[in-house]
């Protein structure tokens, strides 16, 4: 019987459009018949449990109840239909949804009579052929070390093992600290600023505190200590800090001292800090680690000149509401990232612009990116078991010093593990590309001219939608 009743069960009346890139929509009408049936269900279910004075429990005549839980009834029936409706237009047409569909619950009516209709918009996975997957074309540059990187990185430790010591003349020259106290005016805030004994590094485009000053180095170069130096500036709109957003600051310094970093000397502790012997041993040891360095490098170039060629080869069309808010997402973690790595706030800001102003291309990049790696992955058959993962992550533990299972189990917190098995996984597609690309061997380039143009390279990243095997649900958006 039960069968029966299946087999003959009232169907929606269901039609898909197009309705731009990567875009669906779905109209649908459900008939009287089926709105009369869950009707029917919905107040018998009431009956059962319904507690109404004078009647027995599940004795209360329906148009008692209709009149007593009409309203409260009739919005459940309207929310079910909505639910059941679109959840089975989308899974029995097989529409590959990026994201749950939003409904606008309180704009539609649930009809006296007749049938229901109401449509929605979707975003759907893009469809797309592939590029040939094998003999692609990879250049692979012969990188080698020579006696001035190692000579070059050297210094480099020499200066971060230095120490800031006074000047004699006292005169600012440029990437000096100083300490000084600093009066902050803020257009639009009553009470000054002050800042005792601030360290402010003479920069072209500085810090005094929070505020912002471009120029820096002009204003303080071969000032001395006891001067006072000052400045009015302007903000930024796009300041990461909202409170001095767009806002007129007037900066008075008051130079106390004036430092500069003197490059600590090559003796047995330097070498020991390092863990080196002697000068020689050090050359040695950091000769290595530019050739472990190079390596990886030569291994990078290689790896984005396969997403170049997957993303040059491949064409399709993104909707621009998921592009915009991929940008939003991406500068927020990147800006994340800059200050878990401890950079200066200067040049935190400095980024942020060039990040802010190339957003919307790198998020469309990576979209695509990421949708190009995930049929790969599907069409070369590459899976990631939970193994390789928690080898990447005790790997990835051991670099950061922690246990894999406390790391594990941070990212489990953070929403961080499934993007770290797409990263993984998309490594893996890489790999195996590489094992049948065609690679040629080539010199490195001489150093050109510096230029104004950008570089095109791109950090790809998996990204934070949703894939083929999310559970899709019905959102119903009410208005408040």
């Amino acid at each position: 019987m039960g069968e029966e009743m299946e087999s003959s069960a009232i169907k929606n009346d269901v039609k898909i459009e197009d309705a731009g890139p990567c875009k669906k929509k779905i109209n649908i009408e459900i008939p009287e018949e089926a709105i009369q049936s869950i009707t029917d269900e919905q107040y018998e279910n009431l009956r059962k449990d319904a507690l109404v004075p004078g009647f027995r429990k599940g004795r209360a005549p329906r148009r008692l109840l209709e009149k007593r839980f009409g309203k409260e009834t009739a919005s459940q029936i309207k929310l079910k239909l909505l639910a059941d409706a679109s959840d089975s237009a989308i899974k029995d047409n097989e529409i590959n949804v990026l994201r749950e569909p939003e409904i606008d619950y309180e704009k539609i009516e649930l009809p006296e009579t007749g049938a229901l209709k109401f449509d929605f918009e979707v975003d759907v996975r893009p469809e797309f052929d592939l590029p040939k997957l094998k003999d692609i074309p990879v250049n692979k540059t012969k990188l080698e070390v020579t006696d001035k990187q190692v000579q070059e990185e050297i210094t480099q430790l020499q200066k971060y093992s230095g120490i800031w010591s006074p000047r004699e003349d006292e005169k600012v020259q440029l990437d000096d600290q100083l300490i000084a106290d600093a009066i902050l005016k803020i257009d639009g805030v009553e009470e000054e600023e002050k800042l005792d004994n601030t360290p402010i590094f003479v920069r072209q485009n500085g810090f005094v505190g929070s505020i912002p000053v471009e120029k820096l180095d002009k204003l303080l170069i071969d000032a001395k200590a006891g001067d006072t130096k000052k400045t009015t500036i302007k903000v930024p709109k796009t300041y990461f800090k909202e409170e001095y957003r767009g806002k007129k600051v007037d900066v008075e310094i008051s130079i106390k001292d004036v430092k500069f970093l003197k490059p600590a000397e090559m003796n047995e502790n330097f070498f020991a800090r390092f863990g080196a012997d002697d000068e020689k041993d050090l050359k040695e040891k950091m000769a290595d680690t530019l050739k472990a360095r190079l390596e990886q490098q030569t291994q990078a170039d290689m790896s984005q000149q396969i997403y170049r060629y997957m993303l040059d080869n491949t064409n399709f069309d993104l909707p621009t509401d998921i592009v915009a808010e991929q940008a939003d997402t991406l500068l927020q973690r990147q800006f994340t990232n800059l200050l878990q790595r401890g950079l200066p706030q200067e040049k935190i800001q400095e980024q942020m612009q060039q990040l802010k102003a190339g957003s919307e291309a790198q998020a469309t990049e990576q979209l695509k990116t990421f949708f190009i790696m995930d049929k790969v992955a599907e069409k070369l058959n590459i899976e990631v078991s939970q193994e390789q993962i928690n080898g990447h992550i005790a790997q990835l533990a051991i670099q950061r010093g922690q246990r894999p299972e406390q790391l594990r189990d941070q990212m489990a917190k953070d929403g961080s593990l499934a993007q770290f098995a797409l990263q993984v996984r998309e490594n893996l597609c890489i790999e195996k590309l590489l094992e049948s690309a065609k690679i040629a061997d080539v010199k490195p380039k001489t150093k050109e001219k510096k230029t104004n143009k950008k570089s095109t390279k791109k950090d790809y990243k998996p990204v934070k939608i949703l894939t083929k095997k999310t559970k899709k649900k019905t959102k119903m958006k009410t208005d408040k």
